[in-house]
């Protein structure tokens, strides 16, 4: 376990806080040509994929003699800023917890997946290993973007923590904004004003309702059911007159099969529904986020053989979960690449305190070597 350590607290001690999240963050420039230089060492190939300038991805590629199946290996290697926290790039050990930003989230899948492609070199694969290290997962996924627009594979795993379980499933999200509309007026004109903050308090109310009646009835049997909350809402002038207009914005969690379509049109009927019984409400709302909800088939074959090779190495198998935050593994799945989510545990994630299981890191490390070497022959 010494040498994933090692690598881990390199990983750990570089600062690559997404500078969309931090405007004084670093960015994924210096552990990109770290990750880079470490896979090139191994023997590994390497690219820099650099969609936007200076937040570089890697590609690191293990090539076969041909006609085995191609697996991708994907973490990101951005983190979120680090408020709050004591010395957040100074990786400590203590016992089995390596603590430090981006331990958890994720450069301990990141360094499992380095390990695994650096052993992978020494085996005779007829397919291709290919190792992506991407940016800007923690804002707009940047860097998994760019990767599927240039590569493919077979199938695929996501390395984001998972305390050695089978993710076969997460949610999506939709954000949309809702605008109500008013008429300004001097506050002492009642007659003359429309208060657009008030028209909103009717929606909120149906907001909640709808809520309510989504979690009730749970149709997914992993993920449970979609969910909505009122995120930010903002409105008015200033004190003294009739605010012209209210602004919401609303997060919609979905499961698989729930569509932005159908999410829009849910709130258009809200929306429609009370404007039937008040002739002087006017609203209006738009989608301005989609990401899509995953899933793969428990039966597929890359889900199989990470089972089989994680229960040779652990005793029993993995065992099958889904998940409620949003990963890359959707975009994946988007791209026509069967996808599952396989990685160490902790905890912390965009905490103040952030660990990663070293015992785990290795453990995820020796069962992606395994699968690859099963998946790829």
């Amino acid at each position: 376990m010494n040498d994933i350590t090692t690598l881990l607290q390199q990983l750990v001690a570089i600062n690559s806080i997404n500078p969309d999240l931090v405007a004084s963050g670093a960015g994924e420039q210096e552990i990109a040509q770290f990750v880079a230089n470490w896979l090139e060492q191994a023997g590994v190939e390497v690219t820099l994929d650099e969609s936007v300038p200076g937040r570089p991805s890697v590609v690191g590629i293990v090539r076969g003699t041909g006609g085995g199946r191609s697996l991708l290996l994907n973490a990101h290697m951005d983190t979120v800023g680090t408020t709050g926290m004591e010395r957040p790039h100074t990786p400590l050990v203590e016992g089995n917890r390596l603590y430090g930003r981006g331990a958890y989230d994720m450069k301990g899948g990141l360094a499992a997946i380095m390990i695994a492609t650096a052993q992978a070199k020494k085996l005779s694969l007829r397919g291709d290993v290919i190792l992506t290290a991407v940016a800007d997962e923690e804002f707009t996924s940047l860097g998994t973007q760019a990767i599927v627009k240039q590569w493919h594979a077979d199938a695929a795993i996501v390395t984001e923590p998972t305390a050695l379980r089978l993710c076969v499933a997460h949610k999506g999200f939709v954000w949309l904004e809702i605008t109500t509309q008013g008429k300004a007026a001097h506050g002492s004109r009642p007659d003359l004003g429309c208060d657009a903050i008030v028209k909103m308090g009717q929606v909120l109310m149906d907001l909640e309702r709808l809520d309510h009646s989504l979690r009730a009835v749970p149709s997914h049997p992993l993920l449970g059911s979609g969910s909505l909350h009122a995120s930010l809402i903002e409105g008015g002038q200033e004190l003294s007159s009739y605010p012209e207009r209210c602004i919401l914005q609303v997060e919609r969690r979905t499961i698989p099969g729930e569509t932005p379509e159908q999410v829009e049109t849910e709130l258009r009927d809200l929306l429609g529904e009370i404007q039937r019984t008040d002739p002087t409400f006017f609203a209006s709302v738009k989608t301005t986020v989609v990401r899509d909800p995953f899933e793969v088939a428990e039966n597929a074959l890359i889900v199989r053989t990470l089972s089989n090779q994680g229960e040779a190495l652990l005793g029993s198998a993995p065992e099958i979960v889904g998940d409620t935050m949003w990963m890359d593994s959707a975009l994946l799945a988007a791209a026509g690449i069967p996808t599952v989510v396989f990685g160490p545990g902790g905890a912390g994630a965009h905490a103040v305190v952030e660990w990663v299981d070293l015992k785990q890191v290795q453990q995820c490390s020796d069962i992606l070597l395994a699968t690859i070497q099963h998946f790829c022959a």
